[in-house]
């Protein structure tokens, strides 16, 4: 067996993203602005919805959309057949993310979504699929192959779905002026909440803080000391 060039490999993998990136400038235009526009000023939340690779997609975009200011709400396309349309309210609005828009379970959840007579923003590589002809708005994206070697494996489809949804949440952040102060207010936790809210007054137990009178006694300092498990200088109380 012929020693694999993973090098060429990888650039290959990495020329192909590029391409479909490239063509997807194109797919911001006058419409995309329009939608952002109607995004900006919906009541309700942004449903995220998807079957498969685009499903996990749109949670980590449902993610993001929480934490930038615009409410969301992830609902699984085939757990949405099962019950979990009930989430979703007039003043909402459904994004649809499907490579295809024309498989079985797609077709299906498109169908309940116009029946409940709800905004239906489709995302897609085929205008003219099931799902492109239903929405009520449409971002098409077009790619000329997978990553995959076989053309199969959702590799570079789920790239571009995931830059479209950064671009949607980042659009909307600006829309709405959203700045740093914000974000902490969704994301106190973690490094980055930390980095951003941690305070000296968080780090500092007064309690532990030892102190003695300036009549102690020597001995009263070590036990001062010791009892609060802080060994350095001890201050004088007045």
């Amino acid at each position: 067996m012929n020693k694999l060039d993973l090098k060429k490999i990888s650039k290959d993998i990495l020329d192909n993203q590029i391409d479909s990136i490239n063509k997807l400038e194109k797919s911001f235009d006058k419409n995309f602005e329009s939608i952002i526009d109607f995004l900006g000023k919906i009541k309700g939340r942004i449903i995220i919805t998807g079957i498969g690779k685009s499903a996990i997609i749109g949670m980590k975009i449902s993610a993001t959309l929480n934490s930038t200011g615009s409410p969301s709400i992830f609902m699984h396309g085939s757990d949405a057949l099962h019950g979990d349309l009930g989430v979703i309210t007039q003043d909402d609005v459904v994004l649809c993310f499907s490579k295809s828009g024309n498989n079985t379970e797609t077709i299906d959840l498109v169908k309940q979504i116009k029946k409940l007579k709800i905004n239906l923003i489709g995302i897609t590589s085929e205008k003219d699929s099931f799902l492109g002809k239903k929405s009520d708005k449409l971002i098409v994206y077009k790619i000329e192959k997978e990553a995959c070697p076989n053309n199969l494996a959702p590799t570079t489809s789920t790239s571009i779905q995931l830059l479209i949804g950064d671009t949607i949440a980042i659009c909307l952040m600006y829309l709405k002026g959203f700045k740093t102060e914000d974000f902490v207010k969704y994301h106190p936790s973690g490094s980055l909440g930390k980095k951003l809210t941690l305070t000296v007054k968080d780090l500092v137990n007064e309690d532990l803080i030892p102190g003695i009178n300036f009549n102690s006694k020597f001995k009263d300092a070590i036990e001062e000391i010791s009892s609060k498990n802080v060994w350095g200088n001890c201050y004088f109380k007045k």
